[in-house]
């Protein structure tokens, strides 16, 4: 039966390749350390210094995710005050 890759967090991949780089260690040191084969962690390196800059680029993403939460809550202050009418026509609390 064939294992499932292992799953590992951004965070995780991170701390590693930051490792390699500010300690100077190799890939094959960090990968025994934490169980992580050399080969992953040259990869996580590469994708880190090829994309590394897009971090402090304008995210679309991120900026699209904060236009949908004004907007909703735009939409929960309207429903609060459509609400607050209501009670005070219906004479409730």
């Amino acid at each position: 039966m064939a294992q499932k890759p292992k799953s590992y967090t951004p965070k995780f991949k991170f701390q590693l390749v930051l490792e390699v780089l500010h300690n100077e260690i190799s890939e094959v040191e960090v990968g025994r350390t934490y169980g992580v084969h050399h080969t992953t962690i040259s990869k996580w390196k590469r994708q880190f210094l090829e994309h590394g800059a897009e971090v402090f680029s304008g995210n679309d993403e991120v900026k699209r995710y904060e236009k949908r939460i004004a907007n909703l809550e735009r939409m929960i202050g309207q429903k609060e005050i459509e609400l607050a009418l209501l009670k005070n026509f219906m004479g409730g609390s």
